[in-house]
């Protein structure tokens, strides 16, 4: 993904002169032959740098982008009068056979963009060269780049969807299976694993946010930018990018060509849901390794040498991918860090990072939705938990307090208490230490008792958010209503961009 200046060639209306493909103006103009170096010319076209210079093999990635930006910026030059019908017909035939021959069988070159120029011009003539008129590959591969990285923003919206709906009928079918809940992995207070599900919900909710605040500043066409400083030709960027399915142009022109802050902006979006992931991986490998839950063999491996172990390998993975992403976020921003404006060859490197964060970042989630969705919970395993560690000691504080004691008063019986066990006669000692005289003086001995139960501990804790099972049903519909509107959002958007694949196909069909 290369710099090349913009071009010049001549309107339909006067005789066609061959563009040239550098930035000298100077050089040969014949067509010439796959080694002659049809874009770059002969003094470009070789030497020991060449392999390290070229991205055409990293490239295929943007292929089938390139294309549709050729085509959209083929149909507004002839649009525009800028070439002739004739001309245009003969490029969109070309870069449709291109297409069927595919990524693979591209001549030499630096990058996809001159390799599919080349092409064009093997097939046509000197006219494919009119096809570059009003452009730099700076514009062109920003644009393919935005192209591209679109639909993979929305496929990674999807996977965190499908986490979301895995993680919502979890917490459907558990609104009353307790389980023991932790601060610092001790335990704190006894939860429910419907609370737990929603928690992380909340979360990747938050994350398809994020990505699809992204999508937005993705979606706008750098085309038309050049190479930095506009064109001289009459060109229509507001067609090309709506042919392209971009809702608007980026406006400054040396804006568009050099910035990438769309994708670091990606990235980290990605990063932030891959730390998500890894937490709810972190979770579940815990929770397996305590008899809590049953994870699906689907998702699970065993030892080379150990025949009765089953081990969570797959999330364990998806634990590192966070590891791999905020590589990505660190690799992108020191590419990017103190670039001047406007195109540097840097940036050539500066798309990995993006394509290879997508990648991992949507697989680990679409991995840990599987995982959600078919792990067994173990209710009686979790219910047995659920008081450890004297976890309802915070109840039985709140209740002493709710009936007159001082907080902090409750607060030291309690841990008085838990000192020693965690059970009636254990407080009721506590109390004739702080306070002087029996427990029952304050509180009723049954809602003592309750409190120390976790199931009735959970029930009681019914505030906004809460986990008692009426507190965790307007979580549900929350849950299920933001899913709704995000899906319906990613339904906008993909319905976008195939009905702008449409149109330019049908504008294409005219020409060819």
């Amino acid at each position: 993904m290369t710099e090349e200046n913009a071009h010049g060639d001549t309107p339909a209306s006067e005789p066609a002169i061959e563009a040239d493909g550098g930035d000298d103006e100077g050089g040969d103009r014949s067509t010439g032959s796959r080694s002659d170096g049809v874009v770059r010319r002969d003094r470009f076209s070789g030497g020991p740098a060449r392999s390290f210079l070229s991205s055409l093999q990293a490239d295929e990635r943007i292929f089938e982008a390139d294309l549709e930006v050729d085509r959209a910026h083929t149909v507004m030059l002839a649009e525009q009068g800028i070439i002739a019908d004739a001309v245009a017909g003969r490029i969109l035939t070309a870069l449709d056979a291109i297409e069927v021959d595919g990524h693979g069988t591209l001549p030499d070159g630096e990058d996809v963009h001159e390799a599919i120029e080349t092409a064009v011009i093997e097939r046509i003539g000197a006219d494919g060269g009119k096809m570059h008129t009003a452009r730099s590959r700076n514009d062109e591969v920003a644009a393919c780049i935005r192209y591209r990285l679109r639909e993979d923003v929305l496929e990674a919206v999807e996977t965190t969807l499908a986490l979301r709906e895995s993680l919502v009928e979890v917490a459907a079918a558990h609104r009353e299976t307790i389980m023991p809940g932790y601060t610092h992995l001790q335990p704190a207070q006894p939860t429910t694993v419907a609370h737990w599900a929603l928690a992380y919900e909340g979360a990747v909710r938050r994350d398809t946010d994020r990505l699809l605040d992204a999508y937005g500043r993705i979606n706008e066409s750098p085309l038309g930018g050049a190479a930095f400083a506009g064109t001289t030709f009459d060109i229509d960027r507001e067609r090309t990018a709506a042919l392209l399915g971009f809702e608007g142009v980026v406006e400054n022109s040396m804006d568009a060509a050099s910035s990438r802050d769309f994708l670091l902006e990606t990235v980290q979006a990605l990063s932030t849901h891959a730390t998500t992931l890894s937490g709810l991986a972190e979770d579940v490998i815990i929770f397996a390794n305590r008899g809590f839950v049953d994870l699906s063999d689907d998702y699970s491996s065993t030892s080379s040498i150990m025949p009765q172990k089953k081990n969570p390998d797959t999330l364990e993975l998806v634990r590192a991918v966070a590891g791999d992403a905020a590589g990505g976020v660190q690799g992108l921003t020191t590419t990017l860090t103190g670039l001047p404006r406007a195109y540097n060859r840097d940036l050539q490197r500066a798309t990995t990072h993006a394509w290879q964060t997508v990648d991992a970042v949507a697989e680990a989630s679409a991995v840990a939705a599987g995982a959600v969705a078919t792990a067994d919970w173990n209710a009686e395993t979790l219910a047995a938990e659920a008081g450890a560690g004297f976890s309802t000691a915070t109840g039985v504080a709140d209740l002493l307090a709710a009936n007159g004691l001082p907080f902090r008063t409750a607060h030291e019986l309690v841990a008085i208490a838990a000192e020693h066990s965690a059970d009636y006669d254990a407080l009721e000692s506590a109390a004739q230490s702080v306070l002087g005289e029996s427990l029952e003086a304050h509180v009723d001995p049954e809602a003592v008792e309750d409190a120390l139960d976790p199931a009735e501990s959970v029930a009681s804790r019914d505030s906004q958010g809460g986990p008692a099972p009426e507190a965790v049903d307007p979580q549900l519909e929350s849950a299920r209503e933001a899913i709704a509107a995000d899906e319906d959002a990613l339904a906008d958007r993909s319905e976008g961009l195939e009905a702008a694949r449409e149109a330019l196909r049908s504008e294409v069909n005219d020409y060819v």
